[in-house]
């Protein structure tokens, strides 16, 4: 990426007059989202807006890096001329998470870990090569418009340099010691042997065109699905060519055959900074793989109880056979499983007022995940843009249905969907008055811990009636705890792939199958998976907290409004406010 990139990334600061601390804040809040914007154009979109900048901005490259430094120095100097004591509540709680966000990044970068990532960039669960054709297909970018064709004949370029660029990284970090397991790269050239068995016109990338509105006349159609074809055929495919022939012939043979972080050169390093970002603590690997040993005995002892209520004769490995293989345990059709999703939410809404004062305007639906369902997990949630129309999405996996067990999906409704992370994110993006900052941030511990926490609420909800509801509804919880667990196991204890593989199998009844996709995303992805467990333990005491405080005067509705309506916040910020808000209520 040359000058004139360079220069449409740089970021237009407002002048911030000396006075009133709020609207200089609000203003360096809003110059910080542009330039993120203008740094990541794919989430801006996603957000429903589009960054005066390029198309695409390669993640790896050195003008991201150097940009993303110069941002985040200059914003943290304009942040110490802000006074916050002489802001309002909620500009308090903004100046806090930014603060912390931005030192986060600083360290990130400043530790050298940022160019230790850039020489191991690949991530078989959300890396680019599978995010962007999910992007492009329908999954976020919109193509209303031949200028929105223009913009993504643009991003099509542009990944096409990401393809490039990320191999010249893997080569550098190849040559420095800088290795990742051999696990990881086989599932991504899994991916891309399968992205290339696909016709070019049948592929995620030329599905735009296949889906044309008729509001473009004939000879914008005619034009732009040349230029589609030819990008696709010319650079992208040749692209995945590229990282066919270097992953196969090359880097799979250099690489690591332990799986943990610890393995790789500065691993230690980098692992315990996975974890302070995901987790948004300063937990140790040790002490979280202690709590993690801890929940797991606890949960087992709650799934004994249904195996004796529901008199299963067989003991509890025996019992997660059971589930696995019981036909009545699975659907055959994706219809079928859609329309129990349906029923589910039909069942969760009546009750949602029992539990919160407010509900998303936008509706939640479930997809079918757009691309590559056999390579990959069971799916995620995305937001629409805030319109309150567009609805919040669960792009679920519906490839091998035998192993999506039905006893499980109310508990992946409340997680995903009501009132999980279309809760959670929706209602922030809803409001207007937050800044940007708070309506579109993330925190693995916070988005996450809501996720699993939401899930605890069933039983108040009306949900779980029957036992083996309930039982999905454990082995759901048990999949976190055992996270906890294995994750720190696989990049700070040593543990082997299968070790982690067959404690994830002695204590679930998920497929084992869909075991090795799990463990095979905590190598790709270290200390994401932590983040859920230890966010919902965190959201959980602040709840008990908050009960004991006020005794007959609590209301939980008052207590889901106060950790939902300020969005992401890390767990320190989050009990701050909690805090202080119980302070008030005392008093």
């Amino acid at each position: 990426m040359g000058l004139l990139a360079a220069t449409a990334l740089a970021p237009a600061l407002p002048a911030m007059a000396q006075g009133d601390d709020a609207a200089r804040l609000r203003a360096l809040l809003e110059a910080s989202d542009a330039a993120e914007a203008r740094l990541d154009p794919l989430s801006a979109v996603r957000k429903g807006s589009a960054a005066a900048g390029p198309a695409f901005v390669d993640p790896l490259s050195d003008v991201y890096r150097s940009t993303l430094l110069a941002d985040k120095r200059r914003e943290l100097a304009t942040l110490a001329t802000i006074d916050r004591a002489a802001l309002p509540a909620a500009d308090r709680i903004a100046y806090d998470v930014f603060a912390y966000r931005t030192r986060q990044t600083l360290d990130f970068i400043d530790g050298g870990l940022f160019d230790v990532m850039r020489k191991a960039p690949l991530n078989a669960s959300f890396g680019l090569q599978v995010e962007f054709p999910d992007f492009v297909s329908g999954a976020g970018a919109r193509f209303d418009s031949v200028a929105d064709y223009e913009q993504g004949l643009a991003r099509l370029d542009g990944f096409a340099g990401y393809l490039t660029n990320s191999i010249d990284w893997l080569k550098r970090g190849r040559a420095e010691g800088y290795v990742q397991p051999r696990v990881t790269i086989a599932n991504v050239l899994a991916q891309v042997d399968a992205a290339l068995k696909i016709a070019p016109a049948d592929s995620a990338f030329y599905a735009a065109i296949a889906r044309m509105p008729a509001a473009i006349g004939a000879a914008d159609r005619q034009r732009l699905a040349a230029a589609y074809a030819k990008a696709i055929e010319t650079r992208i495919y040749p692209g995945y060519r590229l990282w066919q022939t270097y992953l196969r012939d090359t880097y799979l043979p250099a690489a690591t055959e332990a799986p943990g972080r610890w393995a790789m050169k500065d691993g230690a390093r980098l692992y315990a900074a996975d974890l302070a970002r995901h987790t948004t603590t300063t937990m140790s690997a040790d002490e979280i793989h202690r709590t993690g040993v801890a929940e797991v005995a606890r949960i087992r002892g709650e799934m004994e109880q249904v195996r004796a209520e529901v008199g299963f004769a067989g003991d509890l490995k025996a019992f997660f056979e059971h589930v696995r293989t019981d036909p009545n345990y699975y659907y055959t059709t994706p219809g079928a499983l859609i329309a129990r999703f349906e029923a589910i939410e039909a069942k969760i809404w009546p009750a949602i007022p029992r539990l919160f004062h407010r509900r998303p305007r936008a509706p939640f639906e479930v997809r079918p995940l757009p691309a590559l369902g056999d390579q990959r997990g069971t799916g995620y949630y995305r937001a629409g843009p805030p319109d309150g129309v567009s609805p919040g999405i669960l792009f679920f996996n519906m490839s091998m249905l035998n192993t999506r067990p039905i006893p499980t999906l109310e508990t992946l409704t409340l997680h995903e969907g009501i009132p999980g992370h279309h809760f959670q994110i929706t209602l922030v993006r809803e409001n207007e008055a937050l800044p940007p900052l708070l309506r579109y941030g993330s925190s693995t511990a916070y988005g996450e811990g809501w996720g699993l926490y939401a899930e605890s609420l069933g039983r108040e909800l009306g949900m779980f009636d029957d036992p083996m509801q309930w039982f999905g509804h454990l082995d759901m919880e048990m999949l976190r705890a055992v996270r906890l667990v294995v994750d720190t196991g696989l990049h700070a204890q040593r543990w082997s792939r299968q070790r982690a593989i067959d404690y994830m199998l002695d204590n679930t009844s998920m497929a084992p199958r869909d075991v090795a996709v799990e463990i095979d995303r905590y190598i790709s992805w270290p200390g994401q998976a932590c983040a859920y467990k230890i966010g919902e333990l965190k959201i959980r005491a602040l709840r008990e907290r908050a009960a004991a405080a006020l005794g007959a005067r609590f209301d939980v509705r008052d207590f889901h409004a106060q950790v939902l309506d300020t969005g992401a916040l890390p767990l320190a910020v989050l009990e701050a406010k909690i805090d202080d808000w119980l302070k008030t209520s005392r008093a």
